[in-house]
């Protein structure tokens, strides 16, 4: 995680639980927030959803994004990263919600519901701001 600022990386720990802040583009160009779970991979941010929904089909159809990602400690230190969705898949995605959910509840499994397609989300990250107020 090299470009990251050194003295935000701890928002990027497993122990620090910090949320992100999605923000996507709707067809018409009005933004679109969802709080989500994330992990990294390296400088690209991972975030898992399911097939079909809003952020799904915005991030298909539109790469740009925004993330906040927030201090839970300090709601007024925040990273906002700025980048495009470089990758799409569904393998390993199951997986990975299960591992986001040790993460942010504690639980090892995800109870994914029947008919739900899991997709992860590879976002290359091209800006990032930090703010601490």
């Amino acid at each position: 995680m090299t470009s990251y600022p050194k003295e935000y990386l701890d928002l990027f720990k497993e122990k620090t639980r910090a949320f992100a802040y999605l923000a996507t583009t709707m067809p018409d160009g009005s933004p679109q927030v969802t709080p989500v779970w994330f992990s990294t991979e390296g400088d690209f941010i991972l975030i898992n959803s399911v097939k079909g929904r809003v952020k799904d089909r915005n991030m298909r159809a539109r790469p740009q994004v925004a993330l906040l990602i927030a201090d839970p400690h300090n709601p007024y230190r925040y990273l906002q990263v700025r980048g495009r969705v470089v990758e799409i898949t569904e393998d390993g995605a199951e997986e990975h919600i299960h591992a986001l959910s040790r993460k942010y509840t504690g639980n090892p499994r995800f109870n994914i519901r029947p008919g739900d397609v899991r997709v992860i989300y590879k976002i290359k990250p091209d800006k990032t701001f930090p703010y601490n107020w």
